[in-house]
C-alpha cells in the first residue's frame, strides 16, 4: 500500500514524500495493457486479436510511466485534499524524481519514491486602518473650468456645416500633408499624411490668414515648426508619425484642404440644457452652469477617491508582514509558465510577482474577515448599468425591453461573471476601507491634484 509523509524542508515549506509499492500500480499497468490490445490497430493483427506481449513489447515502457505517475498523482491530490493544508500553487516535483522514472523497470517492477516541494501560506494580521491618515484632495471648480466645459458642449452637440470657404478661425480642416523641396516638388518617400481634423485657430497667426477664402483642393506650403502655435505642433508632429524624428519642425509640407466643416455652437437654451440634463427639468442658465458645477465636481471627487484607494493600498502593503517561502515561489515562477523561465528571468520578476501576491493575501484576509460577497442580482444591476453607460442612456424607458435580454446573455458568459465578481468584491472592500480611515482633508486646485498624482505615480 503507498505510504505519504508530510517533512518539513525549510521556512513555509514542506516535502510530500509519496512511496509506491509494486501492488499500487502494477495490476493497472496489466490492465491497461489488455485494454491496448483489444483495441490496437496492428498490420497483420485483427482488431482485439493484438498479443499482450506484443503491445508490452511496443508500448509497455511508456504504458508502465504512465500508470507508475498517474498512481503518485492520485495519491498526492488525495493528501491534499485530507489534509488541506494552505498551499500556494501546485506541488513542484523534485528533480530527483526524474532519476527515478529514469530507473523505471516494467520487467522488474519494484518500490518507488516521489518527493515533491509545497509552498505554504502564511500566518499574518493586517494594520488597524482605523490608524491610517490619508490625505484626501477636494479640487476647487472654477468658473473657468465651468466656462471652458459649457464650450465644449456646445461644440459637441453643435450644428455641423460644410461651408464652401474657409471664413472663421473656428473652421475644421481635413488637410492632406504632403513633403515638398523647395521648389514645390513632391520628394519621393517623403511624408504623405491625409486627412488631419484641425481648427484654423491652431495654426499660428499668419497662417490662420492663408487659409481665409480657400476651398476644398486648395493648398498653402509652410515649414511644419512655423505652421503651428508651439503648444499645437508637438500633437501635430506625433500624429504625423514625426515624433522621433529630430528634424520634424524643418519639414517643407504642402498642406491641401479635403474638407471644409463649421461647427455651429448650440444656443444656451432650455432645449439644450435638458438635453444635457434630461432629468433635472433646467430652465435657466444660472441654474444649468451650477448643475455643471456640481457635474464637475463629481468627476474631480470620483478621481480624488481613486487617489484615495490608491494610498490606502500602500497603506496595507507598506504595513504588513508578511514572510514568504521564496525560494520555492521562484522555483514555481519557472516552471509554471507555458515556457520555462530562466532563474535569472524569475529573479528579475519576483519583486513584482511578490508584491501582488502580498496583496492578493492581504486582500483575501479582509474579505474573508467581514463576510463581504456579491450575488447574481448585483451583478445582474451591474451589467445594466454598465451598458446603459455605454449607450449614454440614464433611464430606463418601456422599449428598453432589449437590455434584460443582453443581461441575460452576460450572466450566461462565465469570463465576464468571473471578471466582474472580483471587480465588484473588490469594490465593496475598499468601500468598507474607506469608511475605516481617517482623512486629512486639504483643497487643491486642478493643477495641483494633477501634479501631485504624476509625482505619486513616479
Amino acid at each position: 500500500m503507498a505510504q505519504v509523509s508530510r517533512q518539513n524542508a525549510a521556512s513555509l515549506t514542506d516535502n510530500i514524500i509519496v512511496t509506491l509499492q509494486k501492488e499500487d500500480y502494477f495490476p493497472a499497468f496489466e490492465k491497461t495493457l489488455k485494454n491496448y490490445s483489444k483495441q490496437a490497430n496492428i498490420p497483420g493483427f485483427r482488431k482485439g486479436m493484438v498479443p499482450v506481449g506484443l503491445v508490452k513489447k511496443m508500448y509497455g515502457a511508456s504504458i508502465f510511466a504512465d500508470e507508475v505517475l498517474r498512481s503518485v498523482e492520485k495519491e498526492v491530490n488525495a493528501f491534499l485534499e485530507k489534509e488541506n493544508p494552505e498551499i500556494f500553487g501546485q506541488p513542484l516535483p523534485l528533480e530527483a524524481n526524474a532519476d527515478t522514472v529514469r530507473g523505471f523497470n516494467m520487467n522488474e517492477p519494484g518500490t518507488y519514491t516521489f518527493t515533491f516541494e509545497i509552498g505554504l501560506k502564511p500566518e499574518f494580521t493586517p494594520p488597524d486602518l482605523s490608524k491610517a491618515s490619508i490625505k484626501r484632495m477636494n479640487v476647487t471648480v472654477t468658473d473657468e473650468m465651468v466656462d471652458e466645459e459649457v464650450e465644449r458642449l456646445r461644440n459637441r452637440f453643435g450644428n455641423k456645416k460644410e461651408p464652401e470657404t474657409v471664413t472663421s478661425e473656428d473652421n475644421v480642416l481635413n488637410i492632406s500633408f504632403t513633403e515638398v523641396d523647395a521648389e514645390g516638388k513632391v520628394v519621393e518617400g517623403g511624408l504623405s499624411h491625409e486627412t488631419n481634423s484641425l481648427l484654423v485657430k491652431y495654426f499660428s497667426q499668419t497662417v490662420r490668414q492663408e487659409w481665409m477664402g480657400l476651398k476644398v483642393g486648395d493648398s498653402i506650403t509652410k515649414i511644419l515648426g512655423e505652421a503651428f502655435e508651439e503648444k499645437e505642433f508637438g500633437w501635430v508632429r506625433d500624429d504625423l508619425g514625426q515624433k522621433e524624428n529630430p528634424h520634424a519642425a524643418k519639414l517643407n509640407l504642402k498642406m491641401t484642404i479635403t474638407k471644409i466643416g463649421l461647427v455651429e455652437k448650440r444656443e444656451l437654451n432650455e432645449e439644450f440644457f435638458n438635453q444635457i440634463f434630461p432629468e433635472r427639468a433646467i430652465a435657466a442658465q444660472a441654474e444649468f452652469r451650477e448643475a455643471m458645477r456640481d457635474d464637475i465636481s463629481k468627476q474631480w471627487a470620483q478621481q480624488a477617491r481613486g487617489q484615495v484607494q490608491d494610498e490606502i493600498y500602500h497603506f496595507l502593503l507598506d504595513h504588513t508582514d508578511i514572510a514568504f517561502p521564496e525560494d520555492f515561489l521562484k522555483r514555481w515562477i519557472m516552471q509554471s509558465s507555458k515556457e520555462p523561465k530562466t532563474a535569472e528571468q524569475a529573479e528579475a520578476e519576483f519583486p513584482r510577482f511578490k508584491n501582488q501576491l502580498k496583496w492578493t493575501l492581504i486582500s483575501d484576509y479582509l474579505i474573508k474577515q467581514h463576510s463581504f460577497d456579491v450575488n447574481m442580482e448585483e451583478l445582474r444591476a451591474y451589467a445594466k448599468n454598465q451598458m446603459m453607460g455605454y449607450m449614454g442612456v440614464t433611464s430606463i424607458n418601456e422599449n428598453m425591453a432589449w437590455l434584460d435580454s443582453y443581461v441575460d446573455r452576460m450572466m450566461q458568459d462565465k469570463k465576464y461573471i468571473d471578471e466582474n465578481y472580483h471587480r465588484l468584491l473588490t469594490e465593496k472592500l475598499f468601500g468598507w476601507a474607506e469608511s475605516q480611515v481617517q482623512y486629512n482633508d486639504v483643497t487643491v486646485s486642478a493643477e495641483e491634484f494633477l501634479e501631485k498624482q504624476h509625482h505619486h505615480h513616479h
